[in-house]
């Protein structure tokens, strides 16, 4: 168990929820896009939550400013999280407008909020588990998913909820957080999808 529970800090990483949550959107919402358009936003959804911030990682590796994927120390994490909230920014602007989208707009409207949060917390030498920000924050929209479209399919949701106390396992598992950062990972995950859940659910 010991050597299987790391593996989901990698497959599970913040880098890929973004994916993730875009697949189960359009899984969920199938028959309103055409095959098209869903192959264009996953494209989309790849070069800009994906492919920029693996580049501007080895770059920032090159340089020395980061020294690991997983950005244990505090203050190599402003750089990356000033960039994701500025790739969060032009998704909700320019590609996962309100209009078409509205769901997964207030998705990533919720995680540039929760970027920020951890962004002034890093400030304040704070240091906050993006993993569990991310899983958990995938979590309530998927529960709020499933709400909205009246789904009533709980595996979802009992899955994604039983993944986060697995990202949780696997962080203390490679010592990479105390159970304080932890939880303030969780919340700052929770708390603004909640709060852009009440705008579209």
């Amino acid at each position: 168990m010991k050597r299987i529970l790391p593996l989901f800090s990698y497959i599970l990483h913040p880098i890929f929820i973004s994916m993730y949550a875009t697949l189960f959107y359009l899984f969920c919402k199938n028959d309103a896009f055409t095959n098209q358009e869903k192959y264009y936003v996953l494209f989309q959804i790849l070069i800009i939550t994906i492919l920029v911030p693996v580049l501007f990682f080895l770059l920032l590796r090159s340089t020395g400013h980061v020294k690991s994927v997983m950005v244990h120390e505090t203050s190599q994490r402003r750089i990356p999280l000033v960039l994701q909230c500025f790739l969060y920014i032009l998704l909700v602007k320019r590609s996962i407008v309100i209009a078409r989208y509205p769901e997964l707009h207030f998705f990533f409207l919720g995680a540039l909020f929760s970027t920020i949060l951890a962004l002034v917390l890093s400030m304040f030498k704070v240091k906050a588990s993006l993993h569990m920000m991310a899983i958990s924050g995938f979590t309530i929209f998927a529960i709020g998913l499933n709400m909205h479209l009246q789904m009533q399919n709980p595996y979802w949701a009992a899955f994604l909820i039983l993944m986060t106390g697995v990202v949780a396992s696997s962080r203390l598992e490679m010592e990479a957080h105390s159970p304080n950062e932890l939880l303030i990972g969780t919340c700052i995950g929770i708390v603004p999808q909640l709060l852009f859940l009440y705008l579209w659910l």
